[in-house]
């Protein structure tokens, strides 16, 4: 991991004492992929189901975070080699609870939940955050975000939404909308991610998803992996221990 990814991931922890208004309020501007995210990223120039499949706490739900903070508001970095989209986008973001969603999806993208002050300070900048409404289920938790596109964060900008979803109400929750994209954040059941998917292909929107392999080999990680690239693996997992001890 850079100095930058350090000092963007404790920026959005909290932990550096010290912030710049551009740091507080404007993450993504500082955002610098290692090489795995940024592969992640490019691919999406060809491909519109994508999956980031790592250990806990190496990036993936930042990755995921601010990718969709880039098509929320069309801020797209010089080096962006991936999927753009050219106008103002409905997106969800989804987690496998509400609480969890609102825990680290909502907090990674707007903010700490309950610090509403602070709201502007994850992966979306606060001058694109027009309007935050609240869930009705859950404390601190969002319902949808209106998300300045364009028109570098002023009056002329248009209008991207954001709705926050979870797995939990099942897959019935997921009808009706059409969408330009949906993140699952953590592995969704294969009913629930067949109905994303379902959302975003009218328009020819994106899917993506982050987590970590908690299940093993099953019916979503087999849509990406095949059993031969699963036994790599883990045959490449266990030469990487054999290193370590």
């Amino acid at each position: 991991m850079s100095w930058r990814q350090e000092r963007l991931s404790k920026l959005l922890k909290g932990s550096e004492p010290e912030l710049s208004v551009r740091e507080k309020y404007n993450k993504l501007a500082l955002y610098e992929p290692y090489p795995k995210q940024k592969e992640f990223h490019s691919a999406g120039a060809d491909y519109d189901e994508r999956l980031l499949m790592a250990a806990n706490q190496v990036g993936k739900t930042l990755a995921g975070s601010f990718e969709w903070a880039m098509h929320l508001t069309g801020r797209y970095p010089d080096w962006w080699k991936g999927h753009v989209f050219n106008g103002p986008v409905r997106l969800w973001a989804a987690g496998v609870t509400a609480e969890s969603t609102r825990d680290t999806v909502q907090r990674i993208l707007i903010g700490p939940p309950q610090l509403k002050d602070t709201w502007g300070t994850g992966a979306i900048p606060k001058v694109c955050l027009k309007d935050c409404a609240p869930a009705r289920s859950l404390a601190d938790a969002l319902d949808t975000v209106v998300v300045k596109w364009g028109g570098d964060g002023d009056k002329g900008a248009q209008e991207s939404i954001l709705a926050f979803k979870s797995y939990e109400r099942g897959r019935e929750k997921w009808q009706g909308e059409t969408l330009n994209g949906v993140w699952f954040d953590e592995e969704p059941p294969l009913d629930i991610y067949s109905e994303g998917r379902t959302r975003c292909q009218a328009q020819g929107g994106i899917v993506i998803i982050t987590f970590t392999p908690l299940k093993g080999m099953s019916d979503v990680v087999r849509l990406f992996v095949s059993d031969a690239e699963a036994a790599k693996m883990r045959e490449n997992a266990r030469e990487r221990l054999k290193r370590f001890n």
